[in-house]
């Protein structure tokens, strides 16, 4: 079987939607499968091109056995509506025209958002006649509508036009979590073709492992509680919350707060807490994805935060599952489904979102209770190797690839008869 994916994101850039897609698809090479992955040049977040790669129009390379096709980018800082926007019209033409010259799939798969990739898929299924597979990760326009993103009612009611296009279109939709499948439905989807497959983790990678004892000294954390925020620090995480937590707790010189990550919200986070002389909070940039193991092994308990919008009871925040995997207790600030998982797993402190005073009090909780700290870690570890496990999420998903390119009907595999092969 061939499968196309068109992922604005891939590996080597490390933020959720490159970890999701990298991981099924190896997967599935494992299990069989031709995959030809058609990505940007890696930039993301900074819109600086990654050491080692050029912006070529056109350049192939193989990881684990994926084929994956680099296009031309308008590479561009992870911030700012119009350039932003530029760079995701460009991966759709782009991404599109690269498509014409692999060989003929029997699925595309495009992943949203952004959505225009997502469109990628409907195009790209049109030229290269076969089915198409619509991956949504995240609610879009209406996360970035939550924001405050975008105020033209006439680019709005243009977006939420596209997104009831591409679920009346898409042969299969796959979302991330429960809550979106009714939102789909009510906007064009129908639920017979949409299928959940939530996010997961590599337990190969992400397990219990000691104290990385010399890069804790080497980041001044020693022996402290080190509470963790690892992962995008963006306009939906609302991160100054986890400063004036902070400034709370400034007299608990054994507690610190270490921030791994990068994003709009990055440089201003890192100014304010200059700012306040926050010797307490520790900040990183994005770290490859090999790394993100050793920053757990010197954290205590992960941090899990979105501000408080309505939208984001529908999301569960990938970090979730690789904290459990490593036995980490969560402190999560996030209502809705997320929530029902981590009290289902016994696995964390849930917090009112945007909360300082909820957040410092959690932490000061865990910190002064280690055995609670362990068998909070136990009980999540546990309950993600039975429901999260990337090896049987990527091997349903494939089940669902398998099944929507045998639903081509005689009329298809005449027109595919005449069609060029590659």
């Amino acid at each position: 079987m061939r499968i196309l994916f068109l992922t604005h994101y891939f590996p080597p850039e490390v933020n959720a939607p490159a970890s999701r897609t990298y991981e099924h698809c190896r997967r599935w090479v494992e299990a069989g499968a031709d995959v030809t992955v058609i990505t940007c040049v890696p930039n993301h977040p900074r819109g600086v091109i990654f050491p080692g790669y050029r912006n070529r129009l056109w350049q192939r390379d193989q990881i684990n056995g994926i084929d994956v096709v680099r296009v031309w980018t308008f590479a561009t800082a992870n911030e700012g509506f119009l350039l932003r926007t530029l760079n995701y019209v460009v991966f759709m033409l782009m991404s599109i025209a690269a498509s014409c010259f692999v060989k003929r799939p029997d699925v595309v798969i495009s992943t949203s958002p952004q959505f225009f990739a997502g469109l990628a898929g409907y195009v790209t299924s049109r030229l290269r006649r076969t089915r198409w597979i619509l991956e949504i990760r995240d609610l879009w326009p209406e996360s970035i509508l939550a924001v405050g993103a975008i105020k033209s009612k006439a680019i709005i009611g243009l977006l939420e036009w596209l997104e009831r296009f591409a679920y009346r279109k898409a042969d299969q939709i796959v979302v991330v979590t429960e809550s979106f499948v009714q939102h789909v439905a009510s906007h064009g989807g129908t639920r017979e073709r949409i299928a959940v497959i939530t996010n997961g983790v590599d337990l190969s990678t992400f397990q219990r492992r000691e104290r990385d004892v010399a890069l804790a000294q080497e980041l001044g954390l020693g022996d402290k509680f080190v509470a963790a925020y690892v992962g995008t620090h963006g306009m939906a995480h609302g991160l100054k919350t986890i400063l004036e937590a902070a400034e709370i707790l400034r007299h608990r010189s054994d507690i610190a707060i270490l921030m791994v990550g990068d994003g709009a919200a990055k440089a201003a986070l890192k100014e304010e807490r200059d700012q306040r002389g926050l010797s307490n909070v520790v900040m990183l940039d994005e770290l490859p994805k090999d790394k993100m193991a050793q920053i757990w092994s010197i954290s205590d308990a992960s941090l899990v935060l979105l501000r408080n919008l309505p939208l984001f009871s529908t999301v569960i925040p990938s970090k979730i599952f690789e904290s459990m995997a490593m036995e980490r207790p969560i402190i999560l600030g996030v209502v809705g489904e997320s929530a029902r998982i981590i009290e289902a797993a016994q696995s964390g402190i849930l917090i009112k979102p945007e909360s300082a005073e909820e957040l410092s009090a959690a932490i000061r909780t865990l910190a002064d209770n280690r055995e609670h700290v362990s068998a909070l870690g136990r009980h999540g570890a546990d309950y993600v190797r039975t429901h999260y496990d990337r090896d049987k999420l990527a091997a349903t998903f494939l089940d669902i690839i398998r099944r929507v390119a045998q639903t081509t009907t005689a009329s298809d595999r005449r027109r595919h008869a005449g069609a060029p092969a590659e």
